[in-house]
């Protein structure tokens, strides 16, 4: 398998989950900062963005949500997913919120103002609309962790999704609520984790 990544990017999930799951793979550094039909990515994947996924057959799987899932049903012996309904269910409702409305809704206005306002004048108020949006999603992720080492339970895919936006918290100077921050520190002390972190460090 090869991952094409970026470095700090939401790519980071799928990079601790095949970390997590111990088998050989490879990564590719993309840069971000090229226009999108310069990108090298756009060969392999036309959507041009990270996370991306050549697996051993030569297709390509896109989307967080999807390569997350995959890599957990096809590595069972990895347990990134529970092997009951309910608690599966739970995984991946907490991975769509945290990639669909943390990420995309909120860090995203962050990001990139000028996809969401029609002029530049607006961007003040649509960033303060994105940090809201993170905050409210960190305080229903908080909620989540109450009494729990992570999401399910049990380490999961929606950890490592979780984690990605734990970690552009501290780079938009977003505190994380108590929940979380543990969360986040216990996260950085899983091996993998730390692994990871410091390839991406390095690239």
């Amino acid at each position: 398998m090869k991952l094409f990544y970026s470095p700090g990017a939401c790519s980071l999930g799928i990079h601790i989950i095949l970390e997590e799951i111990g088998k050989p793979y490879d990564a590719e550094k993309v840069s971000l900062q090229a226009p999108p039909p310069e990108r090298a990515l756009t060969s392999v994947n036309p959507k041009s963005k990270v996370p991306t996924l050549v697996r051993d057959d030569g297709s390509v799987l896109t989307e967080f949500g999807a390569i997350a899932f995959w890599l957990a049903r096809t590595h069972a012996g990895a347990k990134l997913l529970p092997a009951d309904a309910e608690h599966e269910a739970r995984v991946l409702e907490a991975m769509d919120y945290v990639v669909g409305t943390l990420h995309m809704q909120g860090f995203s206005r962050l990001f990139r103002p000028s996809n969401f306002a029609p002029s530049e004048s607006e961007a003040a108020a649509v960033k303060a609309k994105g940090r809201d949006l993170a905050e409210k999603g960190f305080a229903v992720m908080n909620h989540a962790l109450e009494g729990r080492d992570y999401v399910a339970g049990d380490f999961s895919v929606a950890d490592a999704a979780l984690f990605y936006v734990e970690s552009w918290a501290g780079r938009m100077g977003i505190a994380l609520p108590a929940n979380c921050t543990a969360h986040f520190e216990r996260m950085k002390a899983r091996p993998a984790v730390a692994r990871v972190l410091a390839k991406e460090a390095s690239a």
